[in-house]
C-alpha cells in the first residue's frame, strides 16, 4: 500500500525557535483537518498529502508541519472522537467543522511526554493557543465560519473538564487504545497476554532506522560521521541487523551525511532481516515479487552480485525501485511492472533460485509509522487479504528452482496474514520444508523494531 514515511515531522519549526518564521498555527489546524477528512474517507495519507500540498501551494516546512499534526491527531483520533461525542452527542455538521475539532480535541487532549518531544512530535501549544487559532481556523472557510462560537465553547469546556472527560471516555477500548475496536477484539484474541502493551506500542511515535550501504562501507564509520555532524545513534547487537543504526532523534533524511550518494538508506530494523534471511549469493537469479519502493531489493544488491528481477503490479512505484538502486549506486535490476501472480504475463520460463514475497498485507505491524492504516483498513480486509497472499503464494512456489528458497514475508501482527498463511501454505504443498526464520516478530521498544512476520521456505530436490 502506498504509505507516507513520518521523516518530515523533524522539520517542523520548532515553536520554541524565535529564529524561524513559520506561518500561523490556525493554517496548520486547518491543513490537518484537511488530511484528516481524506483519511475517513478512505484516502490514504501518502496519497492526500502530495495532492493537498500542490494544491495549497504549500512550502516543504508548511508540508511537513501539516504531516507533523496529522499524524499526531491520527494517533489520537480514537480518545478525540470520544471526546466530541460526550462534548455534543449530535453529530456535527458538516464534516469540515468535525474534522476541525477533531483535530483540536486530539491536541489539546495529547499526553505530554519528554519523550514525544524527542522522538520528533510537534510542538506542544498553550491551551489557549490551540483554542484561539482553531477558532480562526473555523472562520477560514464559508460553511464553517458561522461555528466559530461553537468551536469556542466546546473547546473552552473541554479545557476546563479534561480530566473528568477523559476519565469517562477512556473506559471505552476505542479511546484507551486509539484502535478501532474490531482491531482491539482482533489484537485481544490473538495475543491474550500481551494485547493491551503492543496496542500502547502502536499508539508511540516510533525512532528512525538506518541501513548503512555495506558496498559503501561499515556502520562503524558511518556512526563516526553521524557523530562528527551532532547526530547520537545505536548500533544494534542483535544478529542480523550488522548494518542497522537507530538515530536518538529523526532527522530530515536529506540531512544524513552522503544520503545523496547513497551510504545509506532509512528502513526499519524488522524490515532488515529480510536480505539476510533470504541468503542471496554472487550469480543467483533472485525475483522480488512485489519490491516496490525497492528498500529489500537494494538490501539484496548491497550484499551480493546477483541477477535480480524486481516486480510491482503499479507502474508508478516501480518507477521509484530503478531511482533507488540508482541513489544506492547499486547494480541495476530488472524492473517490471507486473501482476506477481499472473505469472504467464511476465515470467521467462527460467527458475529462481530465491524468492521474495513481501506480500500486500494489513500493514497491521508498522501503524506507529503510518497511524492512518488503522483508520482505512476493515475488519473484512484481513480475510481477503489472506486470499490474496495464498494466491501468490500458489502462483510463484513452482517458480522457485529445487534446492531453492522462498522467503514469505508480512508487515503484518494479526495470525491470519502469519502462522496461519505459512502453516496453511506446508499442507498443501510436501515438497516445501520449512527453515527456520523469526516467525511473528511483535513491535517493541528496546530492541526498536516494527511488526512484521518471516516464513523461509525450501523446495526438497527429491519429490
Amino acid at each position: 500500500m502506498n504509505i507516507a514515511i513520518e521523516t518530515t515531522a523533524a522539520i517542523r519549526p520548532d515553536a520554541r525557535s524565535p529564529t524561524v518564521a513559520r506561518r500561523p498555527l490556525h493554517l496548520d489546524l486547518r491543513a490537518a483537518a484537511d488530511l484528516l477528512g481524506c483519511v475517513l474517507t478512505g484516502q490514504s495519507l501518502a496519497s492526500a498529502l502530495p495532492q493537498l500540498a500542490k494544491t495549497g501551494h504549500w512550502s516543504a516546512a508548511e508540508r511537513g508541519a501539516a504531516q507533523a499534526l496529522s499524524f499526531e491527531v491520527l494517533r489520537g483520533l480514537g480518545r478525540a472522537q470520544a471526546l466530541l461525542a460526550a462534548l455534543h452527542p449530535k453529530r456535527i455538521k458538516p464534516p469540515e467543522l468535525e474534522q476541525l475539532l477533531l483535530v483540536a480535541i486530539a491536541l489539546l487532549s495529547a499526553p505530554r511526554s519528554p519523550q514525544a518531544d524527542s522522538l520528533g512530535a510537534p510542538p506542544l501549544y498553550p491551551d489557549h493557543t490551540l483554542i484561539n487559532q482553531a477558532v480562526q481556523a473555523c472562520v477560514l472557510r464559508p460553511k464553517t465560519r458561522h461555528a466559530r462560537g461553537l468551536v469556542n465553547a466546546l473547546l473552552r469546556r473541554l479545557q476546563t473538564e479534561r480530566e473528568n472527560l477523559l476519565q469517562a471516555v477512556m473506559q471505552g477500548d476505542p479511546a484507551r487504545y486509539n484502535h478501532p475496536d474490531w482491531w482491539v477484539q482482533r489484537m485481544r484474541a490473538a495475543y491474550p497476554q500481551d494485547w493491551a502493551n503492543l496496542l500502547d506500542l502502536a499508539a508511540q511515535r516510533p525512532a528512525m532506522t538506518l541501513r548503512v550501504n555495506a558496498r559503501w562501507g561499515d556502520r562503524g564509520a558511518y556512526l563516526a560521521l553521524l557523530r562528527a555532524q551532532g547526530m547520537e545513534a545505536a548500533a544494534p547487537a542483535t544478529p542480523g541487523l550488522e548494518q542497522a543504526l537507530i538515530l536518538h532523534r529523526p532527522v530530515p533524511v536529506q540531512d544524513l551525511p552522503l544520503f545523496d550518494v547513497g551510504a545509506v538508506s532509512v528502513q526499519d530494523a524488522s524490515a532488515q532481516f529480510a536480505a539476510g534471511l533470504l541468503d542471496a549469493r554472487d550469480g543467483m537469479r533472485v525475483l522480488d515479487a512485489c519490491a516496490a519502493p525497492g528498500g529489500k531489493t537494494a538490501h539484496i544488491l548491497e550484499r551480493a552480485d546477483c541477477e535480480v528481477l524486481a516486480l510491482d503490479h503499479d507502474a508508478t512505484r516501480a518507477e521509484r525501485i530503478g531511482a533507488t538502486l540508482a541513489r544506492l549506486r547499486l547494480p541495476q535490476a530488472q524492473v517490471v511492472a507486473a501482476n506477481a501472480a499472473q505469472t504467464a504475463s511476465w515470467w521467462d520460463g527460467r527458475a529462481f533460485d530465491r524468492i521474495l514475497l513481501d506480500a500486500p498485507c494489513s500493514a497491521s505491524g508498522i501503524v506507529r509509522r503510518h497511524p492512518d492504516i488503522r483508520w482505512l483498513r476493515q475488519d473484512a480486509d484481513i480475510p481477503a487479504l489472506a486470499v490474496q497472499q495464498a494466491a501468490l503464494l500458489e502462483a510463484l512456489w513452482p517458480l522457485l528452482a529445487p534446492g531453492g528458497q522462498l522467503l514469505y514475508a508480512t508487515c503484518s501482527v494479526f495470525p491470519e496474514e502469519g502462522s496461519e498463511q505459512a502453516a496453511a501454505f506446508l499442507r498443501r504443498h510436501d515438497d516445501a520444508l520449512a527453515w527456520t526464520a523469526p516467525g511473528q516478530i511483535l513491535p517493541s521498544r528496546s530492541p526498536e523494531r516494527d511488526g512484521f512476520y518471516y516464513a523461509l521456505f525450501a523446495k526438497r530436490t527429491e519429490h
